[in-house]
């Protein structure tokens, strides 16, 4: 309910008519099965299969700072147990504060950097600052890709994983297959439906759906 209510922006607009709405949709329930079948059916109604290939895709076409559908994928590595990006540790454990020390160990890393888009002609910061050009990456990573094309850093990190491993980094991250020599606009189309995958994977999971129906990014 949580990540539903969350990702889809449920109580951000109107807030107290959406809530009275699901009270009044509780008011007749007396067991608790009857609760959680208000519960399913109303998160069932709100994701729908429109919502994970049309609307949560255009909601990731923003470069706002704090936008729900960013934090929806970065949760989602933090549920699926995904390393960070070109990292041999977990999301889960770069996360954690009892790691922490004076500097982050996770950093928004633009995958086409900036200085490198801007010498393509990509001026609007509208653009190169959207979700989909963004990955979680070490500091330390992040400090040494600096204003690198990615045809220059990209193999050079990839000699670091085997194949399995690269495969399942990049599924994760909704990183489509050679996606450091696509056009930008075309990556950004092609990984805000993978990020939307990604999202969808983590959310039925938390959902309980048995392992053989949760929908696996590609």
């Amino acid at each position: 309910w949580l990540f539903m209510s969350s990702v889809s922006g449920r109580f951000t607009s109107s807030p107290e008519s959406k809530m009275e709405f699901d009270l009044a949709r509780l008011r007749n329930v007396s067991s608790s099965d009857e609760y959680l079948a208000v519960i399913d059916d109303i998160c069932s109604s709100t994701m729908t299969s429109d919502f994970w290939t049309i609307t949560l895709p255009s909601d990731l076409a923003t470069s706002a700072a704090r936008s729900p559908s960013m934090f929806a994928f970065f949760a989602a590595l933090n549920v699926l147990d995904a390393r960070a990006l070109y990292s041999q540790h977990t999301v889960r454990e770069l996360m954690d504060p009892a790691t922490r020390g004076t500097r982050s160990a996770l950093e928004r890393h633009h995958l086409f950097p900036v200085a490198y888009l801007k010498k393509q002609g990509v001026e609007d910061q509208r653009d190169y600052n959207q979700i989909a050009n963004f990955a979680i990456v070490e500091w330390g990573d992040n400090g040494a890709i600096s204003d690198a094309p990615p045809p220059t850093y990209v193999p050079a990190m990839e000699k670091r994983f085997d194949g399995k491993i690269l495969n399942d980094m990049y599924r994760h991250h909704a990183l489509p297959k050679g996606w450091e020599e696509m056009p930008f606009d075309d990556f950004l189309k092609a990984r805000r439906s993978l990020m939307a995958e990604t999202i969808r994977a983590a959310y039925e999971r938390l959902a309980g759906a048995p392992q053989g129906e949760i929908i696996t990014p590609q």
